[in-house]
């Protein structure tokens, strides 16, 4: 019997049970309004004792404090860090029991939970938000190092980036426009002395008399003469 009871006790926790739905974790800014969402889904007609409240605890620990209670009519706190600074911008009828933070600052970071019950649908999850307030245009000391470390970095490859593609785009044009010698003018370049072995020398022995007056011969044929001895 004992287990029956138990068991009709757990089927009427779940039917009259209530699902609640938040934002895990919600990030905002120094001065900006935070939005904190809070939906639910009720199994009974929405009726004017639906209650919400909103609970905080700081991020640094401590006991859970009311911050908002909506029965009817919103009701904000009216003492301690968030007096007058809680509104409400849920619709009970709509499922929506969130609010919103006016002027948030980094001493309200902390854990939020919202409850709803709407009797004789009393029992639900309890989800939690955890709010993580910032100053917005600071940067964090890892990202700071971050880009400290690393931009330097990119900026060097960038640049042999760049130099290395005008270094090839150099080379495409020369490959592509360069001045080639013709067969005659490679052909009339002297050749090395070294190499040019006894024709070459020959060669330039023969071209030396034609234009030089000190070969055996007359440079011209004004002259039919006999040959010169040199």
């Amino acid at each position: 019997s004992l287990k029956l009871v138990s068991l009709s006790f757990f089927g009427v926790c779940n039917a009259l049970s209530l699902e609640i739905k938040v934002n895990p974790k919600v990030r905002a800014f120094v001065g900006e309004q935070a939005l904190l969402k809070c939906s639910f889904r009720s199994s009974s007609p929405i009726t004017d004792s639906l209650l919400v409240d909103w609970t905080y605890r700081p991020l640094a620990g401590g006991q859970m404090e009311t911050i908002f209670h909506y029965r009817s009519v919103p009701h904000p706190t009216t003492a301690g860090r968030f007096k007058d600074r809680i509104i409400w911008v849920g619709n009970v009828a709509n499922g929506d029991a969130s609010i919103a933070i006016q002027s948030p600052e980094l001493s309200d970071n902390g854990t939020f939970i919202c409850s709803v019950k709407n009797p004789p649908d009393v029992y639900h999850n309890i989800p939690q938000t955890v709010l993580l307030v910032t100053e917005r245009g600071k940067l964090s000391s890892a990202a700071l190092l971050s880009i400290l470390v690393f931009l330097p970095s990119a900026l060097v490859v960038v640049l042999l980036l760049v130099r290395m593609g005008r270094k090839f785009r150099l080379l495409k044009e020369k490959g592509k426009y360069g001045y080639k010698k013709s067969s005659i003018e490679v052909s009339d370049e002297p050749e090395h002395p070294d190499r040019a072995g006894c024709g070459g020398k020959l060669k330039e022995w023969c071209l030396n008399c034609v234009v030089s007056e000190n070969c055996c011969f007359y440079s011209g044929f004004a002259n039919l003469g006999a040959p010169r001895r040199c």
